[in-house]
């Protein structure tokens, strides 16, 4: 936000070069030359006749004045993004309502339904920032987010949405093509894929986790393709080319519309600390615009889970 941020541009190469150490690195953050991010430092220094940098032919340091000019332009530089962030939501009325969320909640879960929360609350307008960073309420122009943690925000409101259970699911094509799912024991035939994840000494499921579940002792995960996110598994098994574990709530549209099939009814349950939550500043809970939202997107998870 501070690269907004209108005649701030001296303080904010002076912060960029303080932080770095380096003229040529904060010239690349600025995109400027580091013939111009010298220049700019020469010209402070000159206004506020302050020695702010000491200077040899490899490297540079921050005098005594420097530092301190240095931990004063973080702060103010802080204020006032959080200052015209405030700004921002004051001006932009009661109508809209900002969601900050991940790809896959997204495409996978929010999309498919947000017609029905425009059809029942016309008056609201939603607009999205797609994300994988989490935001900061003081800081970005977001009003409510979906985050995948521990539900523990400080300072944040925490709705928790979904019980995760995670299940084995395919393409309805890899059946036809491929050897048949009658047991457990039948996925050796198939190539499998899952996500590594681990999180305070929590694993996500996994074929191995899911296996011993299923009673199946000798499983060899060596046919199995691991993936970093949930969307690229989700996607190989829309692909045809593997059985994949997925979370029961992100393929609940693909299974009850045919892009997927749910071989085996096992599924195993995240731990219960873990999952998706709605979170919003306590200091807005009572926001009609958010109250309205949570009302909804609590009621739609609802009936999820008596799909499941």
């Amino acid at each position: 936000m501070s690269k907004l941020l209108p005649g701030t541009r001296a303080l904010r190469t002076f912060e960029a070069a303080a932080r770095h150490l380096n003229f040529t690195r904060a010239a690349d953050e600025l995109g400027l030359t580091p013939a111009a991010v010298s220049h700019q430092i020469k010209e402070i220094e000159d206004q506020l006749d302050l020695v702010l940098f000491t200077r040899t032919s490899r490297t540079i340091r921050l005098t005594e004045a420097g530092n301190v000019l240095f931990e004063a332009s973080i702060d103010a530089l802080d204020l006032l993004s959080r200052a015209v962030t405030r700004a921002r939501k004051m001006t932009r009325g009661t109508a809209l309502l900002k969601i900050t969320l991940d790809a896959q909640f997204a495409t996978k879960w929010l999309m498919r339904r947000v017609d029905d929360f425009r059809r029942q609350r016309p008056g609201i307008e939603l607009r999205f920032d797609i994300a994988s960073k989490l935001r900061d309420f003081d800081r970005d122009d977001v009003d409510v987010g979906i985050r995948f943690g521990a539900g523990k925000y400080p300072g944040l409101c925490a709705d928790r949405l979904f019980e995760n259970v995670i299940i084995p699911v395919c393409s309805p094509a890899l059946l036809r093509s491929g050897p048949s799912l009658n047991e457990p024991r039948d996925l050796f035939h198939h190539t499998l894929a899952h996500i590594e994840w681990s999180r305070q000494g929590i694993t996500w499921p996994n074929w191995r986790m899911w296996m011993a579940a299923a009673g199946v002792d000798d499983f060899d995960d060596s046919r199995t393709i691991v993936f970093d996110n949930s969307t690229d598994v989700v996607q190989a098994a829309l692909d045809g080319v593997a059985v994949a574990l997925a979370d029961f709530a992100m393929v609940a549209n693909d299974l009850s519309e045919g892009r997927l099939i749910r071989p085996f009814e096992l599924g195993i349950k995240v731990a219960p600390e873990f999952a998706y939550f709605l979170v919003y500043p306590e200091a807005v809970k009572d926001d009609a615009r958010i109250v309205a939202f949570r009302e909804w997107l609590l009621d739609e998870v609802a009936k999820d889970a008596d799909a499941a």
